[in-house]
């Protein structure tokens, strides 16, 4: 299948990662980054760096993610509540599959 050449984004997206830009540029700028450094950083080029700041929708979310990360611009809340919610969940689903998809521990005997 052919990528397309001409993608239809919503205008919440469009708007969405304009000021995602907004955000990466003014935490460059805070820490004192040029755009030359971050973009060795994060193992970039310094051309997608700027795709990046102007919000084009093309850009690899691994780079867009990477960049933020450095930047300093939160992508997630952290809400302890539901991360503790998310483990008791994943406890019960553990608990309802049969023994066989769960890994064995081994128990290696070594004494020769």
């Amino acid at each position: 299948m052919t990528k397309p050449i001409n993608r239809p984004y919503s205008q919440y997206s469009l708007h969405a990662l304009a000021l995602f830009g907004q955000l990466v540029r003014e935490g460059r700028l805070a820490r004192g980054l040029s755009t030359t450094d971050l973009s060795t950083r994060a193992g970039i080029s310094r051309s997608l760096l700027q795709r990046i700041e102007a919000g084009d929708p093309g850009c690899s979310i691994g780079a867009v993610f990477e960049v933020a990360a450095i930047c300093g611009v939160p992508l997630f809340e952290p809400d302890e509540r539901s991360l503790a919610m998310r483990v008791g969940q994943q406890r019960e689903k553990l608990a309802l599959l049969p023994k066989m998809v769960r890994k064995t521990k081994k128990v290696v005997k070594d004494d020769f």
